[in-house]
């Protein structure tokens, strides 16, 4: 006899996660890699528009815009600091108001519109100012009205980003159940994919699509861009029916906020000498909800650090029941968590701010460079940094192969490098990546005088622009170092129920790093004036290397600051381990 087609009630489904109709979502027929590939190509899509359009913009701000190399520069760093704290903004919105499906399809239309724009300002010709006269000393620079239409499109692809990036990851892990072995071990392959898919998207941003800018047209270029976003979203929607939805859980923004609010009302209260008199989980009742509080967290113990936070916690009995006057000793300790990674949050800073140089003045240094493969092909600027992403595609199999298992015995680690170390490292080669742009530089313009070119913007060098790939080799492999230290040290060590902003913490010193760059760049051409330019219009007559040794010093500075903190800081696990208490979480550690 013919069995019945399984129904919808009938099908295994899963306590935590919702259709889009918000029934219990399905196992058989939901989530999976067949959802995760569509969040893949949203992602895939985003990193070439976004590095499409910030690895070349340099060229397109001077070189059409007629604005000079250190405004120029500024306006690049500005834009992609804007595009990574954006992402704090798009993580609250997510967690609290939108979910991440809807963050995800509001924020990849709002870019799509940026970047429909910066096509537009590109084919309307009263939306640039006109070409330079030939033998003029001086071009006319970008009216105010249209550097407010360019930057109404930088600023909304901007907004797009920093939503869209947010709630990618997330969105895509929770196609996958944690509490089954076999998707678990899919959701690992998922953040490998998710890597390899940037990696994809930024060699094509950096190879196809700047050729297309260089050869055929911004419009061109732009054009392709709005096209693939538009794509990705139509893409991402046509999933809609197969998602695995998660309920929202709040803002950890508010958990943070409370405890310091609570905190401050109870500054002139005297603390316990017992700290098991400060409230904790075992005192919420409440019948379902405080026992589903207490599943949701696991009890830390209390420390010695920060007491002045241990006062959310004081027990007052007369006192009404508010979340903004009393927080659990557990919420204090995770807020205490977020605290003791502060320090390395902030020395993490300056690696981006060196990296930030690679698509300002490391592009500006090549275009004066002899570029020529062969007689007639000539590789535009911004492809450059092929070499950048290559490097770090290289280093992260280098490492796994080769450098994993030597320090593994030799450190006694199973899990090699530890992400403080490699966080090291990558500081480490940021500094000599700037030695070596410094070294290039200084030989750079040693050829130009030498063949009477300092007075000659326009001229081409007669140096190979291969000069230059060291220093771009040198961060890519820093930045393969550094990122996965940073993200295996931020979702290691936050609290459980933090992840989210925690990953927007450690996207932030990405922003912190370009905005520090347009700062530093804004007082350096302020000090060295006019008439003795550290980063001058024609940087034949500048002293970039001078700007790539200031880099070195405060990058030498921040690596002494760092040390000190790391060799401080002790880890989650091994904190609790000495207090008697073990992790009831499966961490996943980066390789």
């Amino acid at each position: 006899m013919a069995t019945l087609p399984e129904t919808h009630q009938q099908a295994e489904t899963l306590p935590d996660a919702w259709d889009y109709k918000g029934r219990s979502s399905v196992r058989s027929s939901s989530g999976g890699w067949a959802s995760a590939a569509m969040i893949l190509g949203v992602e895939a899509v985003e990193r070439l528009t976004t590095l499409g359009i910030a690895v070349n913009l340099v060229t397109y701000l001077t070189g059409t815009m007629h604005l000079g190399n250190a405004m120029s520069a500024n306006n690049v760093t500005n834009f992609l600091g804007t595009s990574f704290m954006l992402c704090l903004l798009g993580g609250f919105i997510a967690d609290t108001f939108l979910g991440r499906y809807l963050t995800i399809g509001i924020f990849a239309t709002v870019q799509a519109t940026g970047v429909t724009i910066l096509t537009i300002s590109t084919v309307i010709p009263s939306l640039r100012p006109p070409k330079c006269t030939a033998g003029s000393e001086s071009c006319i620079p970008a009216s105010g009205k249209q550097l407010m239409v360019l930057f109404a499109a930088l600023y909304l692809t901007a907004l797009g980003t920093g939503g869209l990036k947010s709630s990618v990851s997330g969105f895509g892990s929770d196609q996958f159940d944690e509490s089954d072995n076999k998707e678990r071990k899919k959701m690992v392959k998922f953040f490998n994919w998710f890597f390899f898919c940037i990696n994809i998207g930024s060699l094509g941003a950096v190879t196809v699509l700047v050729y297309i800018q260089d050869n055929l047209g911004r419009e061109w270029g732009y054009g392709i861009c709005a096209c693939a976003i538009v794509v990705g979203l139509l893409v991402f929607l046509s999933g809609t029916r197969r998602y695995r939805f998660k309920k929202l859980v709040g803002s950890p923004l508010t958990q943070i906020a409370v405890v310091f609010v609570a905190a401050w009302k109870k500054r002139h209260l005297e603390l316990p000498s017992d700290s098991s008199l400060l409230f904790n989980l075992d005192d919420i009742s409440g019948g379902d909800g405080g026992q589903l509080s207490k599943k949701k967290k696991q009890q830390l113990p209390h420390s010695k650090e920060f007491r002045f936070l241990d006062k959310a916690a004081i027990k007052i009995p007369e006192a009404p029941a508010n979340k903004w006057c009393i927080s659990t000793s557990t919420d204090v300790e995770e807020v205490k968590m977020v605290i003791r990674m502060l320090p390395t949050w902030a020395t993490t800073i300056m690696f981006w701010t060196v990296y930030a140089q690679m698509t300002t003045f490391s592009v500006s240094q090549a275009t004066t460079m002899d570029r020529r493969i062969g007689k007639s092909f000539e590789i535009p600027a911004a492809s450059l940094t092929v070499f950048f992403v290559a490097s770090i595609l290289l280093t992260v199999p280098i490492y796994d192969r080769i450098i994993f298992p030597i320090c593994r015995r030799i450190l006694k680690n199973p899990n090699g490098l530890s992400p403080l170390q490699r966080i090291g490292v990558g500081l480490v080669l940021s500094i000599i990546a700037m030695v070596a742009a410094a070294l290039t530089e200084v030989k750079r313009l040693r050829v130009a005088e030498s063949h009477g070119l300092t007075d000659d913007p326009t001229a081409t060098i007669p140096l190979s622009v291969f000069w230059l790939i060291p220093q771009f080799l040198l961060v890519g492999s820093g930045e393969a170092f550094t990122y996965i230290g940073q993200l295996d040290f931020f979702l290691r060590e936050c609290p459980k129920g933090m992840k989210t902003m925690s990953t927007g913490l450690f996207l932030s010193t990405l922003s912190l790093g370009f905005f520090f760059s347009s700062i530093l760049v804004t007082i350096v051409h302020k000090l060295t004036g006019d008439n003795n330019p550290w980063l001058a219009d024609n940087l034949n007559q500048g002293k970039l290397y001078d700007f790539y040794w200031l880099l070195t010093i405060l990058s030498v500075f921040n690596l002494v600051i760092f040390q000190f903190c790391a060799r401080r800081y002790v880890y989650k696990e091994k904190r609790l381990a000495e207090e008697g208490i073990q992790l009831d979480e499966t961490e996943l550690v980066c390789h």
